[in-house]
Formats: structure tokens, sequence, C-alpha cells
């Protein structure tokens, strides 16, 4: 077996690989005897007809195609594997033949591979740096947002709908005078404020008593995932039949005891804690993302489809499992936005192809300035994973699959660059209006 590789269009490579005649007779006769049990001829017991005989009758390329398959797959990861310093592929191969006869057999695969990416600058930019605070504000907005997870349901009867209660209503609504698909329920709960509905729906239902009956009118944004409904005009009948209101526990020492703290002034400290924690966290993700965006502007890369389809494969999972979380099926979702899985797929290219690029600007930055991970720092890495999860350092490493250890050498290497970028951009903080 020989093979040649020649780089292709959009990040490919062709990789042609040429077979010797006793290579390709004796994938032939694999593959015959792998399924010669497939096949009958008459004075011939089943799976006893000699190949020369089955050629007769169906063809000479019978068992063509089993033995490219057989080929393929023995010598292509091989072949994979000696050129890893040379390329990566990042899709499956297209297959053609280009030759063959019983002389010679060519076989070529078209392979997606990781594109290099070309940077016009990364430092000296001007770009822009988040810084997230926290304030007695946020903290008192946290804390009522527990009270209302404690809070008890009451029925209302003396006053009208607010919002936050929640309205049990009959719903019909109407286009031009006709109902349409989707647009009425009975004994429906709706939460006013929730933005479940569209917009000015719910506020509408607020004022309203218990038996009334009211017309609320609405428009559909242009935006609305049915065709047939985006920027229509639409009225909807309206009846409630019940409200429910909340009441919320006192904020005092035996609520703060409940939710783990010893004092209400040790329960306000430990929230603004893990909110100080959680605006860090947001103010770093920003300010990177803000950093390999402006360097992307002035980066440029031949994509291949593999990798953005790969990536919006991704998004759809991570759609797929938010719409679980709230107790929808993704192909129930589909039928309601009229839509197949592959079309509604598109709808992420433009993320997906940024996503990639900003992936292989990272890599390519991270191997352009030879920033590496040592031993110490991720051993460091290892004993704070294995105490936030009370375990010995050592008991952890044993526990640990290869892929977690590639994560950690990953992250570091991320860090350092993104250190790097900072210290050596001019990074100028975000007005707060701005953010």
């Amino acid at each position: 077996m020989k093979y040649t590789v020649t780089p292709a269009e959009k990040s490919t490579v062709k990789i042609a690989i040429t077979f010797t005649p006793e290579e390709w007779a004796a994938a032939n006769d694999k593959a015959y005897l792998e399924n010669r049990k497939k096949f009958a001829v008459n004075g011939f017991r089943k799976g006893k007809v000699p190949k020369h005989v089955l050629e007769m009758y169906y063809g000479k390329g019978l068992f063509y195609e089993d033995a490219l398959n057989d080929l393929f797959a023995e010598h292509y990861p091989a072949i994979l594997e000696k050129e890893k310093e040379a390329f990566m592929p990042v899709g499956d191969p297209a297959l053609s033949v280009e030759e063959i006869s019983e002389e010679k057999v060519v076989l070529t695969a078209t392979t997606p591979v990781k594109p290099d990416v070309e940077i016009e600058k990364y430092t000296g930019i001007k770009i822009e740096k988040f810084e997230y605070t926290v304030t007695d504000a946020d903290v008192d907005k946290d804390i009522d947002a527990t009270r209302e997870r404690f809070a008890e349901s009451v029925e209302v009867t003396d006053r009208p709908a607010q919002n936050g209660d929640t309205v049990n209503i009959d719903f019909e609504g109407k286009m031009d005078g006709k109902p349409f698909d989707g647009g009425s329920a009975e004994k429906f709960d709706l939460t006013l404020g929730s933005h479940q509905f569209i917009g000015g729906f719910e506020e509408q239902v607020v004022g309203m008593n218990v038996g009334e009956t009211k017309d609320v009118n609405v428009t559909f944004p242009e935006d609305y995932q049915a065709e047939n409904l985006k920027g229509k005009p639409a009225v909807f009948t309206v009846t409630v039949h019940k409200i429910t209101g909340k009441v919320l526990p006192e904020l005092n020492e035996e609520f703060a005891k409940k939710v783990g703290s010893d004092s209400v002034e040790a329960y306000r400290a430990k929230v603004r804690e893990r909110l100080e924690k959680a605006a860090a966290s947001r103010s770093l993700n920003e300010t990177e993302n803000a950093i390999i965006t402006e360097i992307a502007k002035g980066a440029k890369a031949e994509i291949p489809d593999a990798m953005i389809e790969k990536q919006e494969e991704y998004s759809m999972q991570r759609m797929e499992y938010s719409l679980m979380y709230q107790g929808i099926k993704l192909d129930d979702y589909l039928k309601y936005v009229n839509q197949t899985r592959d079309e509604y797929k598109k709808h992420f290219e433009e993320e997906a192809r940024r996503t990639v690029l900003h992936q292989l600007i990272v890599e390519k930055l991270i191997k352009e300035l030879n920033i590496e991970a040592s031993q110490a720092e991720i051993d460091e890495k290892i004993a704070e994973q294995a105490a936030s999860v009370g375990k010995e350092t050592e008991e952890y490493k044993k526990t640990m699959d290869p892929r977690q250890l590639e994560y950690i050498e990953g992250d570091i290497k991320v860090t350092k660059l993104f250190d790097y970028l900072q210290a050596n951009n001019e990074m100028v903080t975000a007005k707060p209006e701005e953010k």
C-alpha cells in the first residue's frame, strides 16, 4: 500500500491510497469469506458456493464494496497516525474510487482538517474590560428570591390580581375574529410577571378580579416562532377563576437557620460572598470574550463545514437539555415552530462559525506563545479539586479520568494566555451604563 497527501480546497486534504494486486486480491477473498453465507446458487449448499461461481452469477464486482471498506478501515487510521504532525482530521472523509481493476485500486479520501488561522494582531489593541460589583440591593434581591421559594400560597378573594400572583384562567385567542391553533386553554395557571406569555398579555390580566371576563389585545412579535403569527394582532378573551398569592417568611434568625446560617448577618454575608464570586466570574468571562472578539476582527480561517456542523449539533444538544429541564420535548417544540431538526439547527450557524474561529485563535496563540502548564501548576489544581469534594489529593488522583487531566492542563494554558493578552493590550474599563 502506498499513499499521497495533497492539500485541497476549504481546509481538506486528499489522501490517495493505492493498493497492490496482492492486497486487492486478499481483500476480495476476505470479503467473500465474510459474506458467502448470504448467497445461494442451485447445485450448491448455501454458504459453500465457490467465489468464482458467485462472480459468474452476480458479477465480477460482487465483493468490491466490502473489500474496499475492509482495506480502508485497516489502513486509514494508520495513515492518520503517521500524518498526525501534518494535519488533524475534524470530520469523516468523503470516499471515492479513482481507479479499480484486478491489477490496481486507487481509493481517495477527502478529509476535512483543522485549518490554520491567520491573526493580524493580538497585542496593542484597545479592548473593553468589564467589572461587575455587588451592591446591598443585589443582596436584598437575592434574599427576597430565596424567601419567594419558601413562600406559602394563599387564595386571594378580597383584591384584584397583581404581579407575583398565580391566576387560574380560561383564554381563547382569535385573529381576525377566528380562533387559531394553540391559542386557547381552560383552567390554565399563569404566574403574572413571569413573562410566560407574549408581551402585554400578563400586564392586562393584572387588576382583574375572580369571575371577571375581559378581552386582552396583543400583537405577536416579529421574531415569533410560529410563522403564521409573526407580527399579527390578536384578541384573547380571558376569564379569571381563581387568584393565588404568596406570603413570604420574615427575614429573621429562624429563617436564617432554615437556610443554613446562624444569624441574619451571617446569612447576608454568605449571600454577598456567593454573589461576589459570580460577579468576578462574569467580569472575567465577558472581558475574555471581548478580547477574543477584537482579535477575531482581524483573523481569517477557512473553516470546514464539518467543524461548523459539529458546533451546531452541540448547540442543539444544549437547547434540547434546556427544554427537557422545562418539561418540553425537542420534537414537540420543533412541531410547534413548524421546522425540522436540520432547519432549526441553521439558527446556530453564525454562532457556531464565531465559536469555532475563537477556539482556533486561542489554540494558535497558545502554540505561538509557547504557553505550557507545569506539573506543579497541574498538581495545585488537582489539590484544589480534591479539597472541594473533601478528598485527599492522592486518593482523588486515583479516581481521575485522563480527560480530566487534559481539561486541567488546557484550562491552565487558557488562563495564562488571557493573562498575557490583558497585560499586552490597552484594557479600558466599561462605563456602568455600557454594561
